[in-house]
């Protein structure tokens, strides 16, 4: 009786059955004519980013909806293809496109759940999904998911199926396949990636928010597991890789940039000066390529230098205390997740990492890292921040557990207790030869403050705007050894376009009489307002049009003498190689090269160079007087501390404007200029001792330590039309030839200074007594201009 029963049942299923498969069939003969054409796969054209390189072929910055990177399936590594069906599809290289038998098992699974609980898609499906379909959970939708597999499988080998799937398929963090998601996770190609890498990005597809080692880690080192333990049972890698993968360590990068080497503000000067030619859908979708002039090293060593100089200026300056204060649940598994769930999205910023307290006290610190580890903190590390840490501080005025900080990593691997800076800063450096911009960083953290103060900040330069207004005095017939006075001054209202004014140099003394080329050394300021209005504001003003400079933003007042007026660092670059080219304006220029996404050249620049094009400005002597006045400056004046690099070819000035609101620095050597500034955005001073050689300086000699660290010295050529004479050190005259007591000094060949006269000199200083010092006449001794 039960066997008849059971025949009828086993008959009853049976019919259903075989009615269902004719009702799919029916469905199938109805839809499939329908489903849509494959030509999006056939003709791929993936949504590639605008992508921005050095000149040496580092990603500096890329734009686009979609983080994505083509690799051809025959450069996509076997161990990452083997990862891949391991993880979605063993039977990848079997079935049609459908997996019937993984189709069952979810069917059954779906049936028990009551809905559609499970799915058992091949990577084929996925295809289909990812190109045509909803990832809507219907049974609708995988049905016709499932016809379109079959469809895809009719059209395309298996080859091309798979490299579809690796290069479409979205992996989190804004990366689509897994080349931009080997980068954007690891900082490395596919072919870079070890074992346990591969099966990390492999276990992505089932869940790229659920598994993303960022901001999931224990989950996603769960699923790369899985992944590994699928490899080796399918043979793909044996017990002794399986092992050794399990036991490595990955290094997940938090950052969101995927890049080679920091440049937002270049990359972004790059997209706003091509997205009006070329429009932004062709711009961001199209795969453009554009390779600047930056050179990686340069960029490197001006993004540390900056970040070092900022951080540095910072800690000279105080501990504000924690960015916020957080309420952590007690002790356990729940605060650890708590604590790894608030510092999600909180990114690390040029070496400052987000942390979190959990133990504090005057003696010792432990803070929890994005990454789950722990920083511990005591001794002299903890003296920066020992007011925070007092426990009869008030509340809020304390590091307490919940302090959300940020820390700072040593050499030695060590923490200390850092903050995001409020001073802002700026370095570019260029080719003085050709233009080309080599580094350039426009603030201490892009997506902090887009505001690109390279080419945006207009500031005052302070002394560092010295040197043009002394060689505009040597055309009107100075030289290094006119000697000018150094004395108290008073000023009309009208000579300082406003108000009275008595000028003072920064130590508040008087030199007396001294030589051009000391004044320039020292930064007087007297001497270089005296020097002004002897040739006259109105010829400076014109003056400065062939360095680069707007006339329109230095007023033609006394007070342009100590750079009153407004510039920006990268017009002060490209000034100041007019210098270091012995007098050609060669103008700054970023893009070199334009590519479509096929690889065609677009746009090729052909900038005046020394050796071609570019226009004479300036006299080539005056170029080297200036230069060799500006070595000294850096030898032995306000920045003597260049001479720690240890090379005998660079030259420059500092500048620092009243009250201590900017600091600079412009300098070079007969290759490369840089110029650094320092200066809050809502101009204030910068604190008491905060001069140009103290804040600007030292970013500067960071940089072009690194910079030139593998480049041979090399002199400034003396040109045709200078001489080099022997001269009084104190009255600027001409002396014999190896005269003791005399020193060395370069002069326009027709214009040298008069013999020494000691009884020349004391009539001068007796003619002048009874004379008030703003009757003094600008220069005395050596050639009178």
């Amino acid at each position: 009786m039960f066997t008849q029963r059971w025949h009828y049942a086993a008959a009853f299923v049976g019919g259903l059955v075989a009615v269902g498969i004719a009702l799919a069939a029916l469905a199938a003969a109805l839809v499939y004519p329908n489903l849509p054409s494959l030509d999006t796969l056939t003709d791929y054209r993936p949504k590639i980013p605008l992508r921005i390189y050095s000149r040496d072929g580092a990603l500096l910055g890329e734009f686009g909806e979609e983080r994505r990177q083509f690799m051809p399936i025959e450069k996509v590594p076997k161990r990452m293809q083997q990862a891949i069906i391991a993880a979605e599809d063993e039977r990848f290289y079997e079935h049609g496109g459908v997996d019937t038998l993984g189709v069952l098992r979810a069917a059954g699974a779906n049936i028990l759940a009551g809905g559609a609980s499970q799915g058992a898609s091949t990577i084929t499906m996925q295809v289909a999904r990812n190109f045509f379909l909803t990832r809507e959970r219907t049974l609708t939708r995988k049905f016709s998911e499932a016809l379109l597999a079959i469809k895809i499988e009719h059209s395309l080998p298996k080859h091309k199926i798979l490299e579809l799937y690796i290069n479409q398929i979205y992996l989190g963090q804004r990366a689509y396949g897994f080349e931009a998601a080997a980068r954007t996770y690891f900082g490395k190609g596919l072919n870079e990636l070890s074992v346990a890498e591969t099966a990390m990005l492999a276990g992505l597809p089932k869940g790229p928010s659920v598994y993303n080692p960022v901001v999931n880690p224990m989950r996603a080192t769960a699923r790369q597991h899985y992944v590994l333990e699928r490899m080796k049972k399918l043979n793909f890698i044996d017990e002794k890789t399986y092992r050794q993968a399990l036991k490595e360590k990955l290094v997940v990068r938090r950052e969101r940039r995927a890049v080679d080497v920091p440049a937002d503000y270049a990359a972004e000067m790059v997209r706003l000066a091509l997205i009006q030619q070329y429009g932004e859908d062709a711009l961001y979708n199209s795969g453009f390529k554009v390779v600047t002039t930056i050179r990686r090293d340069h960029q490197e060593a001006a993004n540390q230098a900056l970040w070092n100089g900022v951080l540095d200026y910072d800690s000279r300056h105080g501990y504000r205390g924690p960015e916020k204060i957080l309420r952590l649940p007690p002790a356990g598994e729940a605060r650890d997740q708590f604590i790894l769930d608030a510092l999600i999205g909180i990114d690390t910023i040029n070496g400052l990492a987000p942390a979190v307290v959990i133990a504090a006290s005057p003696k010792a610190v432990t803070a929890v890292l994005p990454d789950g580890k722990r920083a511990e903190m005591s001794g002299a590390s903890l003296k920066p921040v020992a007011a925070w840490l007092n426990p009869k501080a008030k509340s809020g005025k304390r590091i307490d557990p919940g302090a959300l900080i940020r820390l700072r990593q040593n050499r030695d691997g060590s923490w200390k207790i850092s903050q995001l800076p409020q001073i802002e800063a700026a370095l570019v450096a260029l080719d003085p030869q050709t233009g080309a911009i080599t580094a350039l960083v426009g603030g201490f953290d892009f997506a902090r403050n887009k505001f690109n103060h390279v080419t945006q900040a207009w500031r005052q330069p302070g002394s560092s705007f010295k040197p043009f207004i002394y060689s505009a005095a040597l055309e009107k017939g100075y030289t290094p050894a006119t000697v000018i006075e150094d004395a108290p001054l008073t000023l009309t209202a009208e000579e300082a376009g406003g108000t009275p004014w008595e000028p003072q140099n920064y130590d508040g003394t008087f030199s007396g009489p001294v030589r051009m080329r000391t004044a320039l050394t020292k930064s007087l300021n007297l001497v270089s307002i005296r020097i002004l209005e002897s040739i006259g504001p109105d010829y400076a003003r014109d003056y400065i049009r062939r360095f680069g400079f707007d006339p329109s933003r230095h007023p033609p007042y006394l007070t342009m003498a100590l750079g009153a007026g407004s510039v920006t660092p990268l017009q002060m670059a490209a000034a100041y190689s007019v210098f270091a080219n012995s007098g050609y304006r060669a103008a700054p220029y970023l893009i070199d090269r334009v590519y479509d996404g096929n690889g065609k050249l677009l746009m090729e620049s052909r900038p005046q160079t020394v050796a071609g094009g570019a226009p004479r400005v300036l006299d080539p002597r005056n170029a080297f007087l200036m230069t060799s006045m500006m070595q000294d400056v850096a030898r032995r004046g306000t920045a003597a501390r260049v001479s720690r690099l240890g090379r005998s070819d660079l030259a420059g000035k500092t500048g620092t404007t009243n009250d201590q609101r900017d600091g600079w620095f412009a300098g070079f050597s007969p290759d490369l200029v840089a110029v650094s500034w320092i200066g809050f955005d809502q101009p204030k001073s910068l604190g008491p001792g905060e001069t140009a050689a103290q804040s600007a300086l030292p970013i500067w000699i960071d940089f072009m330590g690194r910079a030139l660290a593998k480049t041979p010295q090399k002199g400034f050529a003396m040109p045709e039309g200078v001489v080099a004479a022997t001269i009084d050190p104190d009255n600027g005259g001409l002396l014999p030839e190896g005269s003791p007591g005399g020193i060395r000094e370069y002069f326009y060949e027709e214009n040298q200074p008069a013999p020494s006269n000691p009884l020349e000199e004391l009539f001068d200083i007796f003619s002048e007594m009874g004379r008030t010092s703003d009757e003094t006449g600008s220069g005395t001794g050596g050639t009178r201009p």
